[in-house]
């Protein structure tokens, strides 16, 4: 029955609709002008503030006919003004509105109608276009279809401060790539809107403003030429200055600050510039104080985070600035039961977006821990702090579980916190649940923080190494994603550093050998060297060298092969000698090398390289290949023997070795000076 019913309800719907809508729309296809004049204002003045109306009228099909009589050359300025005005009315209702005004096509006809020299039409056309624009449903790359559009829109700038207001909001808020920021940087977006930073009216300065800190954003050509601007004989970075000052409205001071932050990030302001230190910053900082909007707090917070990430110093001036880390606290109790919120509204929306503080708390958080130990140890000394990050990787909103992994991983880089507040409050175990199962962006960080977890004097190895952490790592190495290649591959690098020959075995199983070939052919350079790490790990102590070498030398030395034989930075070379100098040192595993004559002879090309690096990593091979075990070891294997070590030496020194190994005595570098006599003396034992 429920099915039956469902048809004449959707018709009751529709007849009411109709009944109270259709007449609108019927008066516009009148015969007489003048009637369809007034029956489109009598239709602004019912829509207005009436979502149900706006709703009603869409559906009854107004949007087609208001364009053709907004397009119609026959139509009187007045009616296609009007026409334009309804639209801009419409589409201030819900994002189902704009939608289905973008897909009447209402952008191309806006924007023709801009070429009609009425000022009055065209104000209309662009606060229309305004509202569609600022919409997040709207494709902003509508703006960009005809490359005539820009250059237009910028002439039109100079007609009055409503077009200079509604072109820069529109510019502000379509402008969201390189390419945009290209695009309106070549038809010289900077120059026409510079003079409106000095604008008579607010709104027209705020837009302004509001463009120039999305053109800068991450954008080093256009930071470099905003910085010699000159505004009325002043330069622009001052224009910002004067902005953030406090008797300016907060809108205004805040985006003056993105602006310079901006431009300093781009490299066109250095960090220690006075704008920065003692404008900016202390202007950030101040954001983050709670007698501000939830808003304002979080792009203070998020800003200055930004501004700082990079340098050492803007992190130590911030961190004491104004007890900043302390006030951060307050972001996590916000709205208290105690709060001075009155507007029911406000309190609303606030708890709604409370989790954004806290996202913007652990950003800023970890932009200030990210270099010094001072700052970190005052972070984690915070009440309750490592609680709270243990919280927040279990949120619910994955920008908050993206933040508090950021904010850990910042922390993670402290010896002091990794012994102390990381093993206290356990932080691995949500960590590794967030491993199991997040998108690419969380398991980057939480795998880059894990890799630190699993650092030789970090308590917490064990414990992660118990939970099975191995066959986690190894998925992570089969990632279509470099960034988690590498850092399962790290993982593994730290986990098998002076590991127990069983998680060493462990680690080879899992991974298996063909995967782990793989790796060493990975076309992402962090990925190889990552692995060469790993190998090179693994590879240390004897009895491992010789265990691993007797099961999967001949794969290892054939990838070894291939990595010397490619065109391979000088970095990845080394580690790979670095990896036969440690083979070398085996006692069995030596002997797979003697045998081999073109690896010998590749070890002997590297000593002649004209690479100092290079060459003193083949030196440490040969070293260790002409070692007297008799001078280290108690007990002599038949492997090993005396002899052993001499025949080795006789066959290096039939291979020319030998007269190397003399011209290197007298190389200019010391340290590869010293091993070659080193192992020359060897000879002379």
């Amino acid at each position: 029955m429920a099915c039956l019913l469902e048809a004449p309800l959707r018709i009751s719907v529709l007849s009411e609709v109709t009944a109270t809508s259709r007449h609108y729309v019927d008066r516009l296809f009148d015969p007489d002008p003048q009637k369809v004049l007034q029956g489109v204002i009598d239709m602004k003045n019912a829509v207005i503030g009436n979502n149900k109306q706006k709703a009603n009228l869409i559906v009854l099909g107004a949007v087609p006919r208001l364009l053709y009589l907004l397009q119609q050359s026959s139509s009187s300025l007045e009616l296609r003004t009007e026409c334009a005005v309804v639209l801009g009315s419409l589409a201030m209702g819900t994002e189902n509105n704009i939608k289905s005004l973008v897909d009447c096509h209402i952008i191309p006809a806006l924007l023709q109608g801009l070429l009609c020299p009425d000022l009055i039409f065209i104000e209309a056309c662009l606060r229309c276009l305004r509202t569609v624009f600022i919409s997040p449903v709207t494709p902003v790359q509508l703006l960009y279809t005809d490359p005539t559009v820009i250059p237009h829109l910028m002439s039109l700038l100079s007609r009055s401060q409503r077009t200079q207001e509604y072109i820069t909001q529109i510019f502000s808020h379509c402008c969201k790539t390189p390419e945009h920021q290209t695009v309106l940087f070549n038809h010289g977006a900077i120059q026409n809107i510079a003079p409106l930073l000095i604008s008579p009216s607010y709104k027209v300065r705020m837009q302004a403003l509001k463009c120039f800190s999305v053109l800068a954003y991450e954008n080093t050509q256009v930071s470099m030429t905003l910085v010699n601007v000159l505004v009325d004989g002043e330069l622009l970075s001052q224009v910002f200055v004067r902005m953030m000052q406090r008797d300016q409205p907060i809108e205004m001071q805040l985006t003056a600050a993105k602006c310079l932050t901006y431009m300093c990030r781009a490299g066109a302001i250095r960090t220690d510039d006075s704008c920065v230190v003692l404008k900016t910053l202390p202007c950030l900082v101040r954001m983050c104080s709670k007698e501000h909007l939830l808003e304002e707090r979080v792009e203070g917070a998020e800003t200055l985070a930004y501004l700082m990430e990079p340098d050492v110093e803007l992190q130590r001036i911030a961190s004491t600035t104004d007890h900043l880390v302390a006030m951060l606290a307050d972001y996590f109790k916000y709205p208290s039961s105690v709060s001075a919120i009155t507007d029911i509204k406000r309190l609303d929306h606030d708890l709604k977006h409370a989790h954004e503080l806290r996202q913007a708390a652990f950003k800023l958080y970890a932009s200030l821990g990210s270099n010094d130990e001072d700052i970190r140890k005052k972070i984690t000394e915070t009440e309750n702090m490592m609680d709270r990050i243990v919280s927040g990787l279990s949120e619910s909103s994955i920008k908050v579980r993206l933040a508090a992994v950021r904010c850990l991983h910042s922390l993670s880089r402290s010896v002091q916190q990794l012994r102390t507040s990381f093993h206290d409050h356990a932080v691995w175990k949500p960590l590794m649940k967030l491993l199991q199962n997040a998108p690419d962006e969380v398991l980057v960080m939480a795998s880059s923080t894990l890799c630190n977890l699993l650092l030789e004097f970090s308590p917490s190895k064990e414990p992660i190494l118990e939970s099975g952490v191995i066959e986690l790592l190894c998925t992570l190495t089969q990632s279509d994603s470099p960034a988690l290649r590498v850092n399962g591959i790290w993982a593994l690098m730290n986990m098998a550093f002076q590991a127990d020959q069983k998680v060493k075995v462990e680690i080879v199983r899992c991974l298996g050998t063909e995967q782990l070939f793989r790796l060493l052919s990975d076309p992402d350079s962090n990925v190889l060297m990552k692995t060469l790490g790993l190998l090179r790990n693994l590879l240390s102590t004897r009895p491992h060298i010789d265990q691993i070498m007797s099961s999967h030398g001949k794969q290892i030395l054939q990838a070894v092969t291939l990595i010397l034989e490619a065109e391979h930075s000088v970095e990845v070379k080394e580690q790979t000698l670095c990896i036969l100098a440690n083979i070398a040192d085996g006692n069995t595993a030596k002997e797979i090398l003697m045998t081999n004559d073109d690896m010998l002879q590749k070890i002997k090309y590297y000593m002649g390289h004209s690479n100092v690096k290079l060459q003193l990593a083949a030196t440490f091979c040969i070293s260790n290949l002409i070692w007297n075990e008799e001078d280290v070891q108690a007990v002599v294997s038949s492997d090993c023997s005396p002899k052993g070590s001499q025949e080795r030496q006789d066959k290096l020194r039939e291979m020319g070795f030998v007269d190397i190994l003399h011209k290197l005595t007298q190389a200019s570098d010391p340290n590869l000076c010293d091993r070659a006599k080193t192992a020359m003396q060897q000879y002379l034992a």
